[in-house]
């Protein structure tokens, strides 16, 4: 053992820049894989980071007016109270969206435990910076409802009918359940004095409880129930709720980035086997010079095994220490997403998991590595003496006979030496490309749901309800919404739950458009509705009932039936896809008293919803309930910051694996130096013979993974959507000029990562190529 430690050390001293390169590769690789766990951790589980970064609270209660909260500090479990705050029940309008929100009495300064975050604007001002006393607070998901931002004034109506005017000042984010049409209230914030006005007699209080343990959720209600009195409280909001709300964007997240980071875990781990493949392959006549001078297999292989795994131990701790301790000072999200990563739940399993993971993976390619050094033969002349390249083709001889520069068919042949050597660099440098391309086109589908809702299940942008009573008949609404010029179609709707065959649960029956004017659904399979049992359904809804394109589905609306004929599937962004489409006349049939509860109006291209709403809004004087068609891609915004990053990470595991290939062609070429310029090849033809073998090499790879990266991005993304029940069909592929881009930036970073090895090479002198060659 001590024999092989030190010969591990002297060649370690011998080849220093190597080694250097190898623990530098594997903690760029290590950090790279954090910074993606982190990231991934950050987007896939926003309420979490919510959560932790304001310090939310595990319980609400929303008790009535005069419950006395001071005791339920005192109980055991709760390490910290929010609150309490008296609240009021008010209805908030912006431009003929309206929206139910709780506003809350707040201070000048946010509560250290149930802070909210503000996102866009600021806090509430001090009574003396102007004014401050007629701002609110927006949660974020009241905003959005609302199209509110800064800046704007909302229109304020109390319980007993007192109208008021706020200035939204910011928009902020709480651990609390969202904001939705025809559910419970959203919450705003406003100074105690404007509370006052708004609400002078009717209030309520709400208080939050952080425990110590979350897991006493339950027993902890009942404690603070009876402590305060059954009576007393009107509602309890738990954490479980608010997390589950979001548990669908989380879950589409986590699924697709856990694609991601197993396909980069695998590109690194080729990659850091290839560079240790690459550095034995080098070393091939030290060790036939160790067999030679008594060296067994056994000690070679415990050699290779300890000089490379200290290597590997020791990269994967740098790159483990610096994101731990360098990590949050990264500029940007990268930043904010491994300074928060600490407390989000899987930080210590990735932490450990990834570093040790990829360990085993480099052991596993040192091993093999290894144990074909154990079996070199001692002599090293035989080795020698075997041709290091296949012969020269019949199509290399015709090229050269053409006059073809022999740089050019040189390059060819080297890029391309033997079938089984050439697949396996091919693939190893494709597959970051695959995993590239399959990102642009997660990137690409979520710019479609902006750039083209219509062919994403989104072709109406706004819809709109008279406000009854006393708002305007359905011929006032059409020619309010007729003299709007954007405006290109307005299709009357109706919406009611039905019971599925067996009564065992319910999904939505939509009526939409006419049989003069059918609403332009986005069909993905079959064909759009058009005779009066016909229907379109949404991917949700065929897995719910079991059924087909082609069956016919029987439910109940309102105790009466409904017999439908499916002819489509269409795209269904919202409720899961568990909605059945038909025409509002089909459902009058059912029922001649219908009449529609909205209209979907379809905007022409390139029109802005919020301008169009104000103008709407103006023209009906108020009388309108105006909202925004929900976009899928509000919620998964996230995931761009995401994708970039990851990109950056998989074009980091690429260049690894590109300097290991070009290192083993640059080894390659000094055996044939003195061949080469046998035959008259100067050194600018050398070292163009090194890069255009580089080039190649890139460009067949790039072209192989952006072909097999488009079409796995495609089924990947289809599976997706077809998984949360909106249906296959969303997928869409880049541009071809940004595919274009990616090949001609793999063959140019090949180009250029082999530039400066080509030129060292041909410059070397004969001498040194002949010991190399002996």
């Amino acid at each position: 053992m001590r024999a092989t430690l030190r010969w591990a050390h002297a060649d370690f001293r011998a080849h220093r820049g190597e080694a250097l390169f190898v623990v530098l590769a594997s903690a760029g690789i290590i950090a790279s894989l954090l910074l993606a766990g982190a990231l991934f951790s950050y987007a896939a589980n926003p309420w979490q980071r919510i959560f932790n970064q304001s310090q939310g609270a595990h319980i609400w209660l929303h008790t009535r007016a005069g419950a006395d909260t001071a005791d339920l500090s005192g109980l055991d479990g709760v390490a910290a109270l929010s609150g309490p705050y008296r609240t009021g029940a008010t209805t908030v309008e912006l431009q003929g969206a309206r929206a139910a929100v709780a506003l809350r009495a707040a201070q000048t300064r946010p509560p250290e435990v149930g802070r909210p975050l503000v996102t866009s604007g600021s806090w509430l001002a001090p009574p003396d910076g102007g004014g401050a006393a007629g701002t609110v607070v927006l949660e974020s998901s009241v905003a959005r409802a609302l199209w509110a931002e800064p800046g704007d004034t909302v229109r304020v109506t109390g319980q007993d009918g007192a109208v008021s005017r706020l200035r939204v000042t910011g928009v902020a984010e709480a651990a609390e359940p969202r904001y939705q049409a025809g559910g419970g209230p959203g919450i705003g914030w406003v100074l105690p004095d404007t509370l006052d006005a708004l609400a002078p007699d009717d209030t309520g209080q709400s208080v939050g409880l952080r425990l110590k343990d979350a897991g006493d959720t339950d027993f902890m209600v009942q404690r603070a129930v009876t402590l305060l009195g059954a009576d007393r409280v009107a509602q309890v909001t738990k954490w479980q709720q608010a997390r589950a709300e979001a548990g669908g964007d989380d879950r589409l997240l986590g699924q697709l980035f856990a694609v991601f980071g197993l396909g980069a875990l695998l590109a690194a781990a080729l990659a850091a086997s290839g560079a240790i493949g690459a550095r034995v392959r080098g070393q091939l006549r030290d060790i036939a010079v160790l067999k030679a001078v008594g060296f067994t297999p056994g000690q070679v292989v415990r050699g290779f095994l300890v000089q490379h795994l200290a290597f590997a131990l020791l990269g994967v701790a740098l790159g483990t220490a610096a994101i731990a301790f360098l990590g949050e000072r990264i500029p940007g999200r990268i930043g904010d997403a491994a300074a928060l990563w600490q407390d989000l739940p899987g930080h210590a399993a990735l932490m450990t998991g990834v570093p040790g993971g990829a360990i085993l993976l480099i052991a596993a390619a040192t091993g093999l590595a290894a144990w074909r050094a154990g079996r070199v033969p001692p002599v090293p002349v035989a080795r020698a003496a075997q041709p290091s390249a296949a012969p020269m083709t019949a199509l290399g001889r015709r090229a050269l006979g053409m006059r073809l520069p022999p740089a050019l068919v040189l390059g060819w042949r080297s890029a391309f030496p033997r079938r089984g050597r050439t697949a396996v660099a091919v693939g190893r440098l494709a597959l970051p490309l695959v995993l590239i391309t399959v990102a642009l086109v997660a990137w690409s589908t979520l710019d479609q749901f902006r750039s083209r809702p219509a062919d994403m299940g989104l072709p109406a942008a706004l819809t709109v309800r008279a406000q009854q009573p006393g708002g305007p008949t359905e011929d006032e609404l059409l020619r309010t919404v007729a003299g709007i010029p954007e405006v290109t179609a307005v299709h009357p709707g109706a919406e009611m739950a039905a019971l599925v065959p067996g009564q065992t649960g319910t999904i939505t029956l939509r009526g939409l458009g006419t049989a003069q004017q059918p609403y332009p659904a986005a069909v993905a399979e079959g064909r759009a509705a058009r005779g009066a049992d016909e229907a379109v359904a949404g991917q949700g809804l065929l897995d719910l009932l079991g059924v087909r394109v082609g069956d016919w589905v029987r439910m109940t609306v309102e105790g009466r039936p409904q017999i439908l004929h499916i002819v489509g599937r269409s795209i269904e962004p919202e409720s899961g896809g568990r909605i059945i489409s038909t025409t509002l006349d089909a459902l009058k049939n059912r029922d001649p008293q219908l009449r529609p509860d909205f209209h979907a109006l379809v905007l022409t291209e390139g029109s802005d919803p919020r301008t169009v709403r104000a103008a709407l809004d103006e023209a009906a004087g108020g009388t309108l309930e105006i909202r925004e068609t929900p976009n899928p891609a509000d919620r998964l915004e996230p995931v761009r910051g995401v994708i970039a990053a990851l990109i950056a990470v998989l074009a980091l595991i690429g260049l690894t694996e590109l300097l290991t290939l070009i290192g083993v062609g640059v080894r390659d070429r000094g055996r044939d130096l003195l061949a080469l310029k046998a035959i008259g090849l100067t050194p600018r033809q050398i070292g163009s013979v090194i890069v255009i073998g580089a080039g190649l090499t890139a460009l067949v790879a790039a072209v192989a993974g952006t072909t097999l990266g488009a079409l796995s991005g495609v089924w990947l993304v289809d599976t997706q959507g077809s998984s949360s029940g909106m249906g296959a069909g969303i997928a869409h592929l880049p541009p071809w000029p940004v595919l274009v881009a990616v090949v001609g930036g793999a063959v140019a970073g090949a180009v250029a990562a082999a530039s400066l090895p080509a030129t060292r090479t041909a410059r070397r002198r004969l001498a040194d190529s002949l010991s190399e060659t002996l």
